[in-house]
């Protein structure tokens, strides 16, 4: 069984691509378009992994892994944070939120692939 993962991410044409390069490699993708959205998907859909980007309206990144995180049955729920975010310390503050890898954007759809069966075998 293909693993789903809920990708959540204000830019239609970032959550496209996302979907695009990842179904390829056989995953399957459910998609929000900001914090509130995804933390609504999460129970909806219950991903393998969750993928979210740092800088979107109504609840952002660490707000999203943190509420995430806030739910019992998504204690263990592997986190990727894809950003154009790089500096330490908001890597320092999302893996303290509960993330569990950082990728940066523009993303390399083998790497994440990479990343993706690591976090989530």
């Amino acid at each position: 069984m293909s693993k789903l993962i809920l990708t959540v991410d204000d830019s239609a044409s970032m959550r496209m691509l996302l979907k695009t390069s990842l179904t390829a490699q056989g995953f399957r993708i459910e998609s929000a378009n900001d914090g509130v959205h995804g933390l609504e998907r999460m129970h909806e859909v219950q991903p393998d992994l969750l993928i979210t980007d740092i800088n979107m309206p109504k609840m952002d990144g660490f707000e999203l892994i943190e509420a995430v995180r806030g739910v019992g049955q998504f204690r263990g729920t592997p986190i990727l944070v894809l950003s154009t975010e790089f500096s330490e310390e908001k890597k320092t503050r999302a893996r303290s939120a509960g993330a569990t890898g950082w990728i940066t954007k523009p993303f390399d759809a083998e790497k994440l692939g990479a990343a993706i069966r690591r976090v989530c075998p």
